[in-house]
Order: structure tokens, then C-alpha cells, then sequence
């Protein structure tokens, strides 16, 4: 593979919460279709509705997010339910503050800002080592959280060796 090209895929791990919406949204459907078939025939429709939103919730919980580095830009991309693709952000890793793991020192200032927005394309795991890309993101400044592989990690450093830290 190309020395300035790397993509790595992330699943997201799914949460409580993700489980628990989708649970509310299929038994929701169910309950509609008991009532539409021995109360209320009406209610069929909205079990419709219900059974297609099901299949949206479902697709949008299960996700993976992909990073391409290629030389100095990182793309996200948002994969649901590995059948849809969706180009989450891209940014210039020229306009980066600083780049580094979350736990690193160099981050105390940013971790403790309260202003700062946080975007995270992380898999939720703590298996993984979670960068901190601090950079423009229009008018604001943003703190966006990666977890980029080893090699990956590697090519940012020697591509912005001032910005990016690997500890």
C-alpha cells in the first residue's frame, strides 16, 4: 500500500441506550400490530410506520466509522450496518492545533475547556488508543476524538511531526 495512504475501520460499540431504543421502537411495532389486529384496524398503519422506522433505528446503531489519511487530510466516513456509506467530515491536518492521545499532558489544557465542542468518532471501546485532533471546524475551534491503528498514528507524526505526538 501507498506510504501516504491509510484506512482504518472503527466499529462502534452499541450502548445500553442504542439496545434500549431499539427495543422501545420494535416492541412499539408489535404492539401495534396486536392492536390493529384484534382492536383497532387503524392501527395497522401505524405499525407500518413503526416497522419502518425499526429498520432505521436498527441501521443507524450499528455503525463503524472509517478514517483515510491521505498525506495531510483525514476523511470520516460513517458506515451503517455495512451497507450505506456516508462522508462524515474531512479535515486539513494543516489546520490542526495539536494532535495527540486523550491521556497525554499536552492535552490538559484542552480537556478542561468547557467551550471547546467535542465531535467523537470513536468505537467507545478502552481497548483502543483515542487521539484528540484539536482543529478549526468552521468558525470554532473543535476537539475531535479518533482512534487511529498504530501505522496511522505513525504517518501523522512524520507528516506533522510539530503537531502530533504519539504520547
Amino acid at each position: 500500500m501507498n506510504e501516504s495512504c491509510r484506512e482504518c475501520l472503527v466499529k462502534k460499540k452499541i450502548t445500553a441506550k442504542d439496545t434500549a431504543i431499539r427495543f422501545a421502537v420494535i416492541f412499539a411495532a408489535v404492539l401495534a400490530v396486536l392492536a390493529g389486529l384484534f382492536l383497532i384496524p387503524a392501527a395497522l398503519l401505524a405499525a407500518l410506520v413503526l416497522g419502518i422506522a425499526s429498520y432505521f433505528v436498527i441501521q443507524n446503531t450499528d455503525l463503524e466509522y472509517e478514517y483515510t489519511l491521505i498525506e495531510k487530510s483525514l476523511d470520516i466516513d460513517k458506515i451503517m450496518a455495512k451497507t450505506r456509506r456516508k462522508r462524515l467530515k474531512s479535515y486539513d491536518l494543516n489546520d490542526a492545533d495539536l494532535i495527540a492521545p486523550i491521556s497525554s499532558h499536552r492535552m490538559d489544557y484542552y480537556n478542561s475547556n468547557s467551550k471547546l465542542r467535542t465531535i467523537d468518532y470513536t468505537s467507545g471501546t478502552p481497548e483502543g488508543t483515542v487521539y484528540a485532533v484539536i482543529i478549526k471546524d468552521g468558525n470554532e475551534t473543535a476537539k475531535v476524538l479518533i482512534e487511529p491503528d498504530e501505522v496511522m498514528a505513525q504517518m501523522m507524526n512524520r507528516a506533522m511531526p510539530g503537531k502530533c505526538f504519539l504520547a
